[in-house]
């Protein structure tokens, strides 16, 4: 039976050289659940996402995914296992077409042609406005188009969990509300989701569990509906946050 965490850190540490952001991490994301990781201004969230996908070097700790020991693996080995980056800003190859785009999700990847087309269906599908503007270069797009697009890269990635850093960041609430509802369907399908949000409302409804961060440190972690009924944590947090 295969391991029911897609993702475990142990004791992680990580930062930009002397600086040191994360302080002994610890965190589990069961594998076929929504996670969200909240948490104010320079708590060190994003600091977290990217040290997971490879992008800043661990300084110490263990990280796992499904029993595979993934501590010092380069940023190219983790996305090669499944773990994949949707970037605050998204990131776009803005004078690239959204079809270019999303087919650059699938550059690693070691599949047939008729797997890469069911997958850019399957993103059709979730996304249908990217399906009507798929030759429109991605600069031209709006922020929400934009979001799905990145969104949507990230899933020609084939991920077995799909990291989401800042999902409504400068985006309107029904732009946000549509991505929410993407994403439960994505989520029903079978994909498992890491999210950083700066709407704690809207995380904490979306997710099965939370971890919130502060200082660099997990503070507090439960089930996202327990967490949104607490009165603690909705004094604290109460509102648009930003990392």
């Amino acid at each position: 039976m295969a391991d029911p965490l897609i993702l475990e850190l142990q004791g992680l540490r990580a930062g930009y050289g002397e600086i040191q952001v994360l302080w002994g991490i610890d965190m589990a994301v069961r594998r076929g659940e929504i996670t969200a990781l909240i948490g104010s201004n320079g708590a060190g969230k994003t600091t977290l996402m990217r040290t997971l996908s490879g992008l800043i070097p661990m300084q110490d700790g263990h990280y796992f995914s499904e029993g595979r020991d993934l501590t010092g693996d380069t940023a190219a080995q983790i996305l090669a296992h499944g773990i994949v980056h949707v970037p605050e800003g998204r990131r776009l190859f803005g004078a690239m077409s959204i079809e270019d785009n999303l087919l650059m999700g699938a550059y690693s990847r070691k599949a047939s042609r008729a797997e890469i087309a069911r997958d850019m269906e399957r993103v059709y599908t979730t996304f249908p406005k990217l399906m009507e503007r798929r030759n429109q270069a991605a600069a031209t797009l709006s922020g929400g188009e934009q979001q799905m697009c990145a969104i949507g890269r990230g899933l020609m990635s084939a991920p077995r969990l799909l990291m989401i850093d800042e999902l409504s960041l400068g985006l309107s609430p029904l732009l946000v509300e549509q991505l929410v509802a993407a994403l439960r369907t994505l989520n029903a399908e079978g994909v498992s989701i890491l999210l950083v949000e700066q709407d704690v409302t809207t995380a904490l409804d979306l997710c099965h569990s939370a971890y919130i961060m502060d200082m660099g440190r997990i503070v507090r972690t439960g089930l996202g509906p327990e967490l949104l009924a607490d009165p603690i944590i909705r004094d604290a947090y109460l509102g648009v946050l930003e990392d």
